[in-house]
């Protein structure tokens, strides 16, 4: 049963209060795909009752309430992780629900931080419902709402029949101010084909390019959202790490806050390799993903999505990590 990759794929199931995480979820356990997924509920409250909601399977539950994930519960995160990993035959996948007030970046560094988490395991996408009737009322009194829309890697735009044509358009038009380089799914009560939340390697930049080449193309004249925003640079001559570094590193510690998602591919000078760059809020990764394609202009990507974007200054910031 276990996939033959050594690193299990784990899916971040987050949204705001009331969009159907939990729909979703149960859809997920129940439909008949063949795959079994151990699941990490958190909830926020001394007493949870998540649990109680999702239906009665054979997936091993792990309910986290003693405070909300974002915040207090990052260790037992590991360490439940850590207690899967020694049942690693048991199970394809693992999901990990948060509570609707949460913000998925420090589940997603997590994968980033620990050595023993990102030996065993690949974050696999970060998949945010949406509750197309009521997000511009959440998007107006929470800002947790837009950060999840934010760093999402697959939207489900649910709860569609509750809205008209016109206003589902207007919605979704809202959710790609704030990211527009996620997949958007449409869907009434959460359904949808679950391969296209599962196993999606959506947070895998060298898959994504992979199959879509221009996945990081854009222009710098994106419309400033008043909240959240995502903003793509580019440069056409060759980087110099020792610069990008520098400045990536100081960019990060002063920004980091603001700074929700950050990736991107680059080309060192002297180096026939692409490297993919990803951060979230201030920790960061990167690694080289093979060499680049005949044809390939070598033109370095950086694409940023947060609060507060100042866009001549991270033009200015990109453009002076060229090489000499």
């Amino acid at each position: 049963m276990a996939d033959i990759n050594p690193q299990v794929p784990v899916t971040v199931l987050t949204g705001y209060l009331g969009a159907g995480k939990t729909t979703l979820l149960n859809r997920i356990l129940t439909e008949n795909h063949g795959r079994k997924y151990a699941v990490v509920i958190n909830e926020f409250g001394e007493l949870g009752v998540d649990n109680d909601l999702v239906v009665d399977s054979d997936e091993e539950v792990f309910e986290m309430n003693n405070g909300c994930i974002c915040c207090t519960v990052r260790g037992d995160l590991i360490r439940i992780v850590g207690g899967l990993m020694k049942r690693r035959d048991k199970f394809d996948g693992i999901i990990i629900e948060t509570t609707g007030l949460a913000n998925p970046a420090p589940v997603a560094q997590t994968f980033f931080v620990d050595d023993t988490v990102k030996a065993k395991t690949r974050l696999d996408a970060i998949v945010t419902v949406v509750d197309a009737k009521h997000l511009p009322a959440r998007l107006a009194d929470s800002h947790e709402a837009a950060d999840q829309i934010a760093f999402a890697d697959v939207i489900v735009l649910n709860k569609t029949d509750l809205v008209t044509p016109e206003e589902l358009d207007a919605v979704e038009a809202t959710i790609r101010k704030i990211n527009r380089f996620a997949i958007i799914h449409r869907t009434q009560r959460a359904e949808l084909p679950i391969a296209q939340v599962m196993d999606r390697g959506a947070f895998d930049l060298a898959r994504i390019l992979a199959l879509h080449p221009d996945f990081l193309d854009g222009d710098d004249d994106h419309e400033h959202n008043e909240d959240v925003s995502s903003m793509s640079f580019e440069v056409e001559k060759p980087i110099d790490p020792e610069k990008f570094n520098a400045w990536i590193g100081v960019l990060l510690q002063d920004k980091g806050a603001d700074l929700l998602r950050t990736k991107g591919i680059l080309y060192y000078a002297n180096e026939d390799r692409r490297f993919a760059f990803q951060a979230v809020h201030m920790i960061a990764d990167g690694d080289f993903i093979g060499p680049a394609k005949d044809g390939d202009p070598r033109a370095s990507r950086l694409v940023f999505i947060g609060r507060n974007l100042n866009r001549p200054q991270l033009r200015r910031g990109f453009e002076s990590c060229v090489a000499d």
